[in-house]
């Protein structure tokens, strides 16, 4: 089992940066590969990006490529999604997850939201 805390939401002006990070803990969370993902009231929960922790390859949603990056500090079990020239479509609530050996994620935090204004 991993659990997954996020912190660093919040509210930010429209084209500002926000930097948002997820503590692991639990026993070989090394092994995890971990994403973030978006929730927009009354929508889907989607895809934001994702990170390997063997390779650390990553991938992201077209909506946020090029804006948003995704990375890792294994020595402080730590994943961040740093959000560049937001804009009112990122306003949501953002869930950190994990998965191994599975394709859908199984683990999740209780997410943080974040407030793009005008």
């Amino acid at each position: 089992q991993v659990q997954l805390v996020e912190s660093g939401g919040g509210a930010v002006q429209a084209g500002g940066s926000l930097r948002l990070s997820c503590a692991a803990s639990g026993r070989t969370f090394s092994i995890y590969n971990m994403g973030w993902f978006r929730q927009a009231p009354g929508k889907e929960r989607e895809f934001v990006a994702s990170i390997t922790w063997s390779s650390g390859y990553t991938n992201y949603a077209d909506s946020v490529t090029g804006r948003f990056i995704i990375s890792r500090d294994n020595a402080e079990n730590t994943v961040y999604l740093q959000m560049n020239s937001q804009n009112r479509g990122d306003t949501d609530v953002c869930y950190c997850a994990a998965r191994r050996l599975v394709r859908e994620y199984n683990y999740w935090g209780r997410g943080t939201q974040v407030t793009v204004s005008r």
